[in-house]
């Protein structure tokens, strides 16, 4: 009997090493061999680099390259795909491709979150102009990167807090101030636990996840013992209640939006349901100095 499954990954394999050979041929052939330093005699006819060059920038066999380029089926490492996307001097999406296209996987984290202004400071507006719903922005490690006022006026003066202390799960489960803040702070933090670990799927393994849950095991036996249950929970929109200090009861929805120009961050706005005044109060809160 014909295993239809086995011809149809035969089928898409066969299909993305033909747009990598492609891919890379035109990428190659763009390129300025005089950027390199390399000597361009008249004669010269090929455009870009030849295989052999961009092979001895990306420091792999000429062999090697050729088979990758002819999309044969060989196996390539991280390592070396980050090599040849430095020589094709590829931007960040188009390194994404690539990798697709080599491994059928995401390439590792390059973005870190002293780079995001740098990368768009536009985000930024795009957070203010939430106006007095609170929203920040989270990197893959869960870290506030960006917030705008509002908040800074109902979670916390990010500002004042350390890097770790940033992070979304370790200031949940080590500030005393969160447990006071948030209505039913236990079911919340369960939630959390449960998103985050649905998150975290492709970086299992790497070192700064590892520290991250070490760290939460040792300073806290909520985490502890809610870590261990294995719940898993993809994100979607919810209710949150908050018993703020200042401005009493808020009622708020929180809703995630997903960048697609940054895949390893992400946007939480919260926006005022219709109990508890919370509008008003938001509107007043983000007043104060």
């Amino acid at each position: 009997m014909i295993n239809t499954t086995t011809i149809k990954n035969q089928s898409t394999d066969k299909i993305r090493r033909t747009e990598l050979s492609n891919f890379l041929r035109i990428r190659r052939e763009r390129l300025n061999p005089e950027h390199f330093k390399i000597p361009v005699s008249p004669r010269r006819r090929t455009p870009g680099l030849r295989r052999e060059e961009l092979a001895q920038l990306a420091g792999v066999s000429v062999s090697w390259y050729t088979w990758l380029e002819q999309g044969r089926p060989i196996t390539v490492s991280d390592q070396v795909l980050e090599s040849i996307s430095r020589v094709l001097q590829l931007n960040w999406a188009e390194r994404r491709h690539l990798f697709l296209l080599a491994k059928d996987h995401l390439p590792p984290s390059s973005l870190s979150s002293e780079d995001m202004h740098c990368i768009s400071p536009q985000l930024q507006q795009v957070l203010d102009a939430f106006g007095i719903c609170p929203a920040y922005m989270l990197d893959k490690f869960w870290n506030i990167v960006a917030w705008n006022k509002s908040a800074a006026k109902v979670f916390s003066d990010y500002t004042t807090l350390s890097s770790r202390d940033k992070n979304l799960i370790w200031l949940l489960f080590t500030h005393p101030s969160q447990k006071k803040l948030i209505v039913d702070w236990e079911n919340e933090a369960r939630r959390c636990i449960a998103q985050f670990r649905f998150s975290i799927d492709q970086y299992i393994g790497e070192p700064w996840l590892t520290e991250l849950i070490n760290d939460l095991n040792y300073v806290s036996s909520d985490f502890r013992n809610w870590w261990t249950k294995y719940d898993i929970q993809a994100a979607h929109g919810k209710c949150k209640r908050l018993n703020h200090p200042q401005a009493g009861s808020l009622a708020l929805h929180a809703t995630t939006l997903l960048l697609p120009d940054y895949n390893e961050f992400k946007i939480i706005v919260y926006t005022p349901l219709p109990e508890e005044g919370t509008a008003d109060k938001l509107a007043k809160l983000v007043e104060i100095r």
